[in-house]
């Protein structure tokens, strides 16, 4: 075990690059996408996974015609019993065990890790104390490679033990697991086979990064990836068809866009109650940059809820500061997906 894990961190050092796609990617991006539906008033002081009712009497019907008539928003699928979105908002901390540089996840030991998170949390609950909170860990399972590797598919799988060390901390919190893929020359059906048992667990859901998604057969960080909505509906359908057959809560599906041209066709992605799509805004920069881009890539091009990510490192560079959650709550829809890297 112990020479596995070796192997895998060596590896990491020497051709992962995600923290390069942060550098040299967002450093050219002019605008931020949105991501999110306004979450309508809860009082209920306990996480709520999604009940018809809420303990305040406030129901989903009610929520989903506020978004509906307070944002204009996108036609919304209907919000099934045990549905974590609306009604709460995640916050995230994303990374990868075996790398410093890849998030705030592999970053820190674990209990200071989880510490920060609740740190967070607060945070979030002082600024917005009328949605409830979800925290989740968001670890990346497929991460794009420089070199193509035996099956010449630029990407590594992660090893389950790894991720299982992840899903153990998220449920050590009461908290969700995310697994994040990176494609390369792959494709989403080929990657999505390694992860279907842990996908079938209710606490485990997706994301999808389409900056590494290479249809033109480029070496990932190169050029930007893309994803068109027809590669993103086949998660789609995959998780939908799991959470029918085997009678769980819908899932979520976190795609990550900070460029247009990162999505394609995003109005052809399919809306069904069982899978909650969120697209994260996860560009890096200035308050002004990070709202901008968010308006122009999320906003005007809405799928159904929106996130934001937070860098600790990039977002505060040159003196600048991490922006504060009544800052992130002043977008329009407000995220209800909220990931620190």
């Amino acid at each position: 075990m112990k020479n596995k894990i070796w192997i895998y961190a060596l590896v990491f050092a020497i051709f992962s690059f995600t923290q390069c796609k942060m550098d040299d990617a967002n450093a050219n991006a002019s605008t931020i996408t949105d991501s999110t539906v306004v979450a309508g008033k809860d009082t209920s002081p306990q996480i709520s996974k999604g009940e018809s009712e809420d303990p305040s009497g406030v129901s989903i019907d009610s929520l989903m015609r506020r978004y509906r008539y307070d944002s204009a928003w996108t036609s919304m699928p209907e919000v099934l019993p045990g549905a974590i979105l609306p009604r709460n908002r995640i916050i995230a901390f994303y990374g990868n065990l075996f790398s410093k540089r890849m998030g705030i996840l592999g970053e820190l030991p674990e209990k200071e890790m989880i510490a920060q998170l609740k740190k967070e949390l607060k945070n979030w609950e002082a600024a917005d104390p009328l949605t409830p909170l979800v925290p989740a860990l968001h670890v990346i399972v497929t991460t794009a490679q420089r070199l193509p590797g035996r099956d010449k598919m630029y990407r590594l799988r992660m090893s389950k033990d790894m991720v299982f060390k992840v899903k153990n901390m998220a449920d050590s919190i009461d908290g969700l697991t995310f697994l994040d893929l990176q494609i390369g020359h792959s494709s989403v059906a080929r990657e999505l086979v390694p992860w279907d048992s842990l996908l079938s667990l209710p606490s485990v859901h997706l994301g999808l990064d389409p900056e590494f998604a290479m249809h033109t057969k480029k070496v990932p960080g190169t050029i930007m990836g893309r994803m068109d909505a027809a590669d993103i509906n086949v998660a789609i359908d995959f998780l939908e068809e799991k959470v029918k057959r085997l009678n769980l809560p819908p899932k979520v599906l976190i795609i990550h866009r900070f460029k247009s041209l990162m999505v394609s066709n995003a109005e052809k992605i399919k809306k069904t109650p069982y899978v909650q799509v969120v697209m994260d805004m996860d560009g890096w920069g200035a308050k002004e940059l990070k709202f901008h881009s968010y308006r122009a890539y999320i906003q005007k091009e809405p799928v159904q809820y929106t996130g934001f990510k937070l860098f600790y490192n990039n977002d505060t560079k040159y003196g600048k500061k991490l922006l504060t959650p009544k800052e992130v709550l002043t977008l329009w829809p407000k995220p209800m997906y909220v990931q620190y890297q």
